[in-house]
């Protein structure tokens, strides 16, 4: 099964400090590769059919950067979260379930999306989140976001080390139209897909570095690199 991915790039990158001063977060490069073009790579034909990537701080070095590339760009005048930003882009992704992915990590092991894709039930879920244990998630900051069961529903992890949510999903998004804010975040769905039991995870098998500080670039490309 191949879906539409929906790239988040629109970010102010506050916590980069002076690295994106003059440049968008996923710009940044990362072992010799700007870490858009890291999430770009893991956009297969085999399991992603269009990609879109939304924009917002110096949107048009992201444009031209992906000049002549076949993705399509969501604009976004003011920042919308996670949320807003997904249904702001849904005229170019459609209405089926969709990937979504952030920008500011870097992956080992295996592909994220086929992952994803390979543990997908449509009849019985509603997202599907990629995760991984607290203790290897790599430049992460703070505790986990999930505990999961034996047939893989998720709940929040309430202060517990659970299991640490990756940037990249699975998701229905009907529920968008039923959110009145024009900004917010997909926590908004998760908390009730969760609450009828159609929230599940999957274990990525692999690496993952979160490059979300200064700190964590010396950290990725040692993955990267190792």
């Amino acid at each position: 099964m191949r879906f539409p991915v929906m790239l988040f790039a629109a970010g102010l990158g506050t916590r980069m400090g002076d690295l994106t001063r003059d440049r968008p977060k996923p710009l940044i490069p990362v072992a010799g590769k700007a870490l858009l073009d890291h999430a770009l790579d893991l956009c297969q034909p085999e399991v992603v059919e269009s990609t879109v990537v939304n924009l917002h701080y110096l949107g048009h070095r992201i444009e031209d950067h992906l000049r002549g590339r076949n993705v399509a760009l969501s604009w976004e005048s003011t920042l919308l979260e996670t949320g807003g930003g997904l249904r702001a882009a849904l005229p170019l992704l459609g209405d089926r379930p969709v990937m979504t992915l952030n920008t500011d990590a870097v992956w080992t092991g295996g592909n994220p999306l086929a992952e994803l894709a390979a543990g997908w039930r449509p009849d019985r879920m509603d997202a599907l989140l990629l995760l991984t244990p607290l203790r290897d998630a790599l430049g992460h900051r703070g505790t986990g976001d999930f505990l999961m069961d034996a047939e893989g529903r998720l709940q929040r992890a309430k202060g517990a080390a659970g299991l640490v949510y990756l940037g990249a999903q699975i998701i229905r998004t009907e529920a968008l139209a039923e959110v009145p804010e024009q900004v917010f975040s997909l926590n908004r769905l998760w908390d009730g897909m969760i609450a009828k039991g159609r929230a599940y995870g999957v274990l990525h098998r692999g690496g993952w570095c979160d490059v979300g500080q200064p700190s964590s670039i010396a950290l990725a490309e040692g993955l990267v690199n190792g």
